[in-house]
């Protein structure tokens, strides 16, 4: 029961569905969930390990709002990750994750031709996912999953892409990836993801800005 209830909690938050700073009553996500308070506090104690709630003694417990500080850290954690899993992927040679991102990069382009950024941010997870996965690392696959929630990373994708120019840009970027790991170039997929990740942070901190200025 408390981890059917940390799983959608999780998904709520990850999603945007549950903004950041958003209060969590025990109460009302008892009655919303149909259980008693005991799974909900169990739920938001694992949550707040993982990063995506905090507890605020005598005042409550709230969706995390990451400091710019947490966002760059967790970025660069990003970056060393997805960069070391694209230097693996492409070491492997034509495995079918291979087949399945040159798929997903169709359906991108289409995306983006079609202006459609809400596919576009699905098809980017889908992405990024199948290079992690496809590096064959449990290990890294772990920790990779871990830091994608403390990012609530769907929600930034959002934020990034609302940057003009940056839709096409993410593809282009995809695409410079993608040839690397086909032509089995581990050293240079590896320094393209890792210049990839850089831009989408700052594409993000820029959308930030945005935000706290309006």
């Amino acid at each position: 029961m408390q981890a059917r209830v940390a799983d959608e909690l999780r998904q709520m938050i990850i999603s945007g569905e549950l903004q950041p700073g958003s209060s969590l009553s025990e109460m009302t996500l008892s009655e919303n969930f149909g259980v008693s308070r005991t799974p909900i506090r169990e739920a938001l104690k694992q949550l707040q390990i993982e990063g995506l709630v905090q507890v605020r003694p005598r005042v409550g417990t709230f969706v995390a709002v990451p400091s710019r500080r947490e966002v760059t850290e967790l970025f660069q954690m990003k970056e060393l990750l997805e960069g070391a899993a694209a230097r693996l992927l492409a070491l492997r040679g034509r495995v079918p994750e291979v087949d399945r991102l040159q798929a997903t990069m169709q359906e991108a382009d289409e995306a983006v031709r079609a202006g459609d950024a809400e596919r576009y941010a699905e098809l980017v997870h889908e992405f990024h996912e199948l290079i992690v996965v496809g590096a064959d690392n449990s290990k890294l696959v772990a920790h990779y999953r871990t830091l994608m929630n403390q990012l609530a990373y769907t929600r930034l994708v959002r934020t990034s892409l609302a940057q003009p120019g940056r839709l096409s840009e993410s593809d282009h970027e995809h695409h410079r990836v993608l040839d690397l790991i086909l032509a089995k170039d581990g050293d240079g997929a590896e320094r393209v993801m890792r210049e990839h990740v850089r831009r989408s942070h700052q594409a993000v901190m820029a959308g930030i800005d945005e935000q706290e200025r309006g």
